[in-house]
């Protein structure tokens, strides 16, 4: 059976895609895949993306999740897309601070009074 056939990869598409990672065949496997195994047998892998886009992917499952863009979303809601993107740690990227204000239209200074709350 091709690997893309599996059924249990229909039930992972979601996943694969909200990472924006890709469904490898078994036999295009390369280092740093992650390996797909049922009863034993590789059937797939996942590629996993590269770090650069790592944050727009992130503000953008954030945005999708919350129904606006960021610079939409109302102060309650913006606190909210801090928490979410601080606990799936963007900001543990280099600039996310000042990329992150810029999606949501306020000053750096906000977004770290977020964080700062956040962390109380």
């Amino acid at each position: 059976m091709k690997a893309t056939k599996h059924p249990m990869l229909k039930s992972i598409e979601p996943l694969i895609s909200a990472i924006g990672g890709t469904l490898i065949d078994a036999d295009h496997i390369k280092n740093g895949d992650v390996p797909l195994e049922v009863d034993g047998v590789v059937i797939a892998a996942v590629r996993l993306p590269a770090l650069h886009g790592a944050l727009d992917r992130m503000i953008d499952a954030v945005e999708r999740e919350l129904g606006a863009k960021l610079s939409d979303l109302s102060r309650t809601t913006k606190q909210r897309a801090i928490r979410l993107l601080d606990e799936r740690g963007a900001f543990t990227l280099r600039r996310a601070v000042e990329d992150v204000a810029d999606a949501m239209g306020v000053s750096r200074i906000t977004v770290y009074n977020y964080l700062n709350s956040l962390h109380r």
